[in-house]
């Protein structure tokens, strides 16, 4: 059975391919091409992907992006498409399920909001009960740079605690559209805000929510 991480990766690429190397992305100063080859080296380069965490291996990273940006753009969608060698830990099932499906959802959405004209996405429910299993696991990690108090709310009421402080602000929505916004998409995210108006306000501008 396709995993979750295999469809999202698979229509990834096909929206890139679809896109051209040149689209606009949600990823400051990213265009297609620059996604892709962030896609791609995540996976197979190791060496230089742990720039994306730690700050002094950032020019090694740069370097290596810029190297597999410069690629034919149909070579880096056929390396997403194909997936990641075996000697990667991302080719195990477990690994590419639990780091992949968020990943590749939310680079998804980075190209497709990011026309003028986008829709919603209609996601089944099971998919999103599986994206709100990974979104209350990482919940405080990605809040934790939130400017305010952060609860996540499910329509249904279910609630994870992203950010603990004061004054409060509640975000209500799908966990899809809930992922979006603790990932730094506040802008695009079709979700609603509870709480003090400047709160609100300062939750918006947060820059540091992510990972």
């Amino acid at each position: 059975m396709s995993t979750y991480a295999k469809r999202e990766r698979l229509l990834l690429a096909d929206l890139l391919e679809t896109e051209g190397p040149d689209a606009p992305t949600l990823c400051e100063g990213w265009q297609t091409r620059d996604l892709a080859a962030h896609v791609v080296v995540r996976e197979r380069r190791p060496d230089a992907a742990g720039g994306l965490l730690i700050k002094q291996l950032g020019p090694r990273l740069d370097r290596v992006m810029a190297e597999f940006a410069d690629k034919p753009y149909e070579e880096l969608i056929q390396l997403i498409r194909t997936g990641p060698p075996r000697f990667s830990p991302f080719s195990l099932k477990q690994v590419d399920e639990a780091s992949n499906t968020v990943e590749f959802y939310v680079h998804t959405e980075d190209v497709r909001r990011a026309r003028p004209d986008w829709t919603p996405r209609e996601l089944d429910p099971v998919f999103q009960d599986a994206l709100w299993s990974r979104l209350e696991r990482t919940a405080r990690l990605t809040g934790r740079g939130a400017a305010t108090g952060l609860v996540l709310r499910r329509p249904d009421g279910q609630t994870a605690v992203a950010h603990r402080g004061t004054p409060v602000v509640t975000v209500t929505g799908e966990p899809s559209e809930l992922l979006l916004f603790v990932y730094g998409r506040q802008e695009v995210a079709d979700v609603e805000l509870e709480g003090d108006k400047d709160a609100i306000a300062k939750l918006h501008e947060s820059k540091q929510l992510g990972i």
